[in-house]
């Protein structure tokens, strides 16, 4: 595979520092969830307003355009550009500090129509900005992708083609959209809730984001050892002062001298709060352990009473139907006596009556 060359245009383009305000990602979320039905593999695609001074690029306002293409075809495709220049007009008035620099489109990749479609933006703007924002994300992190358009040029002499480069992308809000945060903020009662979980989340994002490069390069380069990829020597320069840059934390050997003593206590310090770090994780599993086990007791004594009152209420009812029983049969054999003496048999005799007559 023959290799390319990087011209200065293309590592000034990697270099570009590119900042999109939160406004443009709300508005590309509207645009997608208006024009795109739930389900479908449509994109939806809008211009970029905002600044371009050759080294920072600052995104600051957007508009939907419409667009159509066909699914099976990515050559037909058709994209208003008289609604652009209607638009841009119109923004303009409004304000003269924004100016059109690129376009958006909802991704989540690139696809094949996207070089075509960045030519019909340089009648606008000289090197339009192609800004990817990914509106369903399944990874936490910055859920935009920038690219410029640049020719790639090959060492053999061939003709260069046209692709794309990555730069770097931030999130960065103005000064208004701050200071309106920060009075929102008055509102909330305490704002240190949810400061810890807020801490753990962007650790989170920042391990995954560095697992995501890492991933990265590791493909990177295993496709050059396989010979899919050309070798890059700026690349592999880059690659090589980031692990010059990682510190040296391996067990010193017997016998070093004291030039390594710098390292060794890097390497000291880093094993005192690797340990202190450990003993917390290991007091915390501990009363994690314990707090469990209580709760496995007291669950199993509420079961063993709650077992006992059970049994007692069913000895008791069966001790209450006992005793109805039993009330039950007095009260059919009392009801039995006064009934015979009533047929005259078994009657004893009345002695009041006696007692009557010899009174009389």
């Amino acid at each position: 595979m023959p290799a390319t060359t990087t011209t200065s245009e293309t590592l000034s383009l990697v270099s570009t520092s590119v900042s999109v305000a939160p406004m443009v990602l709300l508005s590309v979320v509207d645009h997608y969830n208006r024009a795109v039905a739930p389900g479908s593999r449509k994109r939806a695609v809008g211009a970029l307003l905002g600044q371009n001074d050759g080294t920072t690029v600052r995104v600051s306002n957007s508009f939907a355009v419409p667009f159509e293409e066909d699914e099976r075809n990515p050559d037909v495709w058709f994209l208003d550009h008289n609604f652009i220049e209607s638009m841009n007009d119109m923004f303009k008035k409004i304000n003269a500090r924004e100016k059109l620099i690129g376009w958006y489109h909802s991704g989540p990749k690139l696809r094949a129509s996207d070089l075509q479609i960045n030519d019909l933006f340089k009648r606008y703007t000289p090197n339009p900005l192609l800004v990817i924002v990914d509106v369903q994300p399944t990874a936490s992190g910055v859920p935009t992708d920038a690219y410029f358009a640049i020719d790639e040029i090959k060492d053999d002499g061939t003709t260069s083609r046209k692709t794309f480069v990555h730069t770097p992308s931030t999130i960065e809000a103005e000064e208004a959209e701050e200071i309106g945060v920060e009075h929102l903020l008055r509102d909330i009662r305490d704002v240190a809730v949810g400061t810890l979980s807020t801490r753990l989340t962007n650790q989170l994002q920042s391990l995954q984001g560095l697992h995501y490069r890492l991933r990265d390069i590791s493909a990177y380069l295993k496709k050059v050892v396989d010979g899919e990829l050309p070798v890059n020597h700026t690349i592999l320069g880059s690659l090589q002062d980031v692990f010059n840059l990682l510190p040296n934390l391996a067990s010193p050997k017997a016998g070093d001298d004291t030039k390594n003593a710098g390292a060794s206590e890097l390497q000291h310090a880093m094993s005192v709060k690797s340990n202190d770090q450990l003993m917390a994780i290991y007091l915390s599993s501990l009363v994690r352990a314990i707090t469990a086990f209580h709760d496995l007791i007291e669950n199993k004594i509420q079961n063993r009473q709650q077992a006992e009152e059970k049994e007692a209420a069913k000895l008791e009812a069966e001790r209450e139907k006992q005793e109805a029983a039993s009330k039950d049969r007095d009260g059919e054999k009392k009801s039995e006596g006064p009934q015979m003496s009533i047929d005259g048999k078994d009657a004893p005799p009345d002695t009041n009556k006696d007692g009557d007559k010899k009174k009389k």
